[in-house]
């Protein structure tokens, strides 16, 4: 008997139409599970919790994140795998969050969603549903993964792409972890598995994180209002990391590094990776002590420094961290 807990967060995948008011309203997960057929199975159990308060994605923060992982935790020891029913506005950052959070995963925690109510007629919900739940209880998977539109994607690899269409997510530097059709064709070579072999949540996430993103005609004023918000900052460039080499603008960056700031380097592109030094107009970045995100992406990139900066002791520790790749974020 495979065990799999559903743990719902909110989102439109757990909606349903509410017959006499037309409006959106919760499923309840005791008739979900038990009407689909599909789940009917005697070599598997579902079941399922939620967060304490269910919430729209666009109000996740580290709180809910720590919920997630305490529950994860406490039924670790008797369950095979876990899926997060999650909204999908906020999912790549949740997916990156608990990839640094969960230190140690030998399991499989599946975040998935839908862009139409699973109560809908053409509803993207159930297959997403039950084919995360078949990867989960596969036993193949020990990492945090976005499954969604035939695909299964490494969480801290994913963005969001459309807003539209069924295939909402993809992951631009990394191959998928499962292409799904017939059969769920596993793609091995790409797992990530921990040496750690025992499960240790760390909580210690700090939102002392700011976003800089460039843009031509960005003004100093703007500049130094985020460099001066936050001890570490996510500094959004163009192509393969570059920025404008203005005086003023070197300047802020180095007078904020002196005083502590840690700056970490993320290309606005999906594709590619920062490489400093590349043209002209990074290479003084290097030498003022930015550092390379490489190719991680932007929501990584944050939820990697709220980690950081929530458990390391010194810069030194948290600059060497950064750069190494802790769960498969970045490509060796």
């Amino acid at each position: 008997m495979k065990n799999i807990l559903l743990i719902y967060t909110g989102g439109t995948i757990g909606m349903q139409k509410d017959s006499n008011n037309n409006s959106l309203k919760a499923v309840d997960f005791n008739k979900l599970t038990s009407s689909l057929p599909e789940l009917q199975n005697p070599e598997l159990r579902v079941h399922h919790t939620s967060l304490k308060k269910i919430i729209d994605s666009s109000n996740m923060d580290k709180n809910y994140w720590i919920e997630i992982t305490e529950i994860i935790k406490e039924n670790y020891t008797v369950m095979h795998g876990f899926v997060v029913l999650h909204g999908s506005d906020t999912m790549a950052y949740t997916a990156s969050a608990l990839s640094f959070m969960l230190e140690g995963l030998q399991k499989a925690v599946i975040l998935t969603g839908s862009q139409i109510p699973i109560g809908a007629r053409r509803t993207d919900a159930k297959e997403n549903l039950i084919t995360s739940i078949e990867i989960a209880a596969s036993g193949k998977i020990k990492e945090v993964c976005v499954y969604f539109e035939d695909k299964l994607l490494r969480g801290n690899r994913t963005v969001k792409v459309n807003s539209e269409q069924f295939e909402a997510f993809n992951s631009p530097n990394f191959p998928t972890l499962a292409d799904v059709g017939i059969h769920i064709k596993y793609n091995s070579n790409y797992f990530f598995t921990s040496n750690q072999k025992e499960l240790n949540i760390q909580t210690n996430f700090s939102e002392d994180v700011a976003v800089l993103k460039l843009f031509p005609g960005i003004t100093e004023k703007v500049v130094s209002s985020v460099l001066n918000s936050a001890n570490n900052i996510v500094l959004e460039t163009f192509g393969s990391g570059n920025a404008t080499n203005k005086e003023w603008f070197i300047t802020s960056l180095k007078t904020a590094i002196n005083k502590g700031v840690f700056i970490v380097n993320c290309s606005q592109c999906l594709s590619g990776e920062v490489t400093q030094g590349k043209y002209e107009t990074s290479s003084d970045l290097n030498k003022i002590g930015v550092i390379s995100a490489k190719n991680m992406t932007s929501e990584s990139a944050i939820t990697k420094l709220m980690h950081l900066d929530g458990i390391c002791t010194s810069l030194g520790e948290k600059k060497s961290l950064f750069i190494k790749s802790l769960r498969g974020e970045i490509s060796n």
